[in-house]
């Protein structure tokens, strides 16, 4: 049988052309027409006014750190419930994280929020609210947390790119946002990422620093330290092709997690992440919850019939790493890491394919 990933790549068909143009240019490294190409398309299609081209989403996360003056030993909020690479970039700061709970809605919780800021003897300098699974959080509530308090705010879109809140897209709710282009995204340039925001110096601050903070002279001139960081033209071509299939590329995920919830429904111990009223999200993975059966037996049985399946994220404030920060939970996250699963969520697979795994639930449920 063949084996359905969680999310695999799903090529347009238009990558090699344009690969083939770079090579044709020669500008295969740093730079070239098709970085330039793929952040206008990334504005084009966010709304957002400037973009940075990257070699990850981490990279996006530590520069927005940077740029924003967040350094050692300052406080920074972010949800507690992701994946480590939304939080590594405050350690890398010298930054002090500080986790957030999740609510009803598996994001963070704005009342949880509003209690942390309340009880810290510290003003937090910036909140890094991730995007769970391609569903946005409760942006209205959150923002307004961030302005009445002057803390900034840093949209971790990874999972999220193509995912819109009352008509406006993740990542350009904050002072600057990040996407991710990973293998297992939505879309992919094998592996990358972006930063966007409406404020141009910051964009332009965090350009400096992401090619190693070269002075404008002939020669090599540096003042202050910077980093490797920005996207090659070959990998932002690959993504130019991608992001002409970007809607539909959402669009199927979502019929995937319909198709899931329609044929799973009669499972009464079987709940979906949901949807908040006004959202739209991207579906990158199907995400459920069991009562009463250990999703482990249920990764058993998918694995039996060749299917990949994994535990949802195990929160931050549950890691080794970050046994000694402070965080403010009331057991949500911890809940749906011992009750949920991530389902198979291949773009490019067909509902019958995806029958095996639904099969598979069934036999373990019923």
């Amino acid at each position: 049988m063949k084996r359905l990933f969680l999310s695999p790549p799903h090529m347009s068909g238009k990558e090699q052309e344009y690969i083939a143009e770079v090579f044709e240019s020669n500008y295969i490294a740093p730079l070239g027409a098709f970085v330039n190409r793929f952040e206008e398309s990334i504005k084009s299609y966010t709304g957002a006014s400037n973009a940075l081209a990257l070699s990850s989403a981490t990279a996006g996360l530590h520069l927005a750190l940077r740029v924003l003056g967040i350094g050692k030993d300052d406080l920074v909020l972010a949800s507690s419930f992701t994946f480590i690479g939304s939080v590594n970039a405050i350690l890398y700061q010298g930054a002090l994280p500080i986790f957030i709970d999740s609510d009803e809605s598996w994001n963070l919780s704005p009342k949880l929020l509003k209690e942390s800021i309340a009880k810290l003897d510290k003003k937090p300098k910036a909140l890094i609210l991730t995007h769970l699974y391609g569903q946005v959080a409760k942006l209205d509530e959150i923002v307004a947390i961030c302005k009445e308090h002057n803390i900034y705010l840093i949209e971790d879109s990874a999972e999220s790119l193509g995912a819109s809140y009352n008509g406006k897209q993740s990542g350009t709710f904050g002072d600057l946002g990040v996407y991710s282009f990973n293998g297992n995204k939505i879309l992919t340039t094998s592996g990358g990422g972006m930063l966007v925001s409406d404020n141009s110096e910051w964009i332009e601050k965090a350009k400096f620093l992401s090619t190693q903070a070269k002075e404008p002279f002939l020669h090599y001139e540096h003042k202050e330290y910077g980093y490797n960081y920005r996207m090659s033209n070959v990998l932002s071509a690959i993504g130019v092709a991608q992001m002409e299939v970007l809607d539909d590329r959402v669009n199927r995920k979502r019929a995937i997690f319909e198709f899931y919830q329609e044929q799973l429904k009669e499972i009464e111990e079987i709940s979906f992440m949901p949807e908040i009223e006004g959202s739209r999200g991207n579906r990158w993975l199907s995400t459920i919850t069991f009562n009463k059966t250990d999703p482990l037996t249920v990764v058993e049985a998918l694995e039996e019939v060749n299917a990949e399946s994994r535990p949802l994220w195990k929160p931050m404030h549950l890691q080794a790493l970050f046994k000694n920060s402070l965080s403010f939970v009331d057991g949500t996250s911890e809940e749906l890491f011992n009750r949920g699963l991530c389902l198979p969520s291949p773009t490019s697979s067909s509902l019958e394919e995806l029958g095996r795994v639904v099969e598979a639930i069934k036999k373990v449920c019923q």
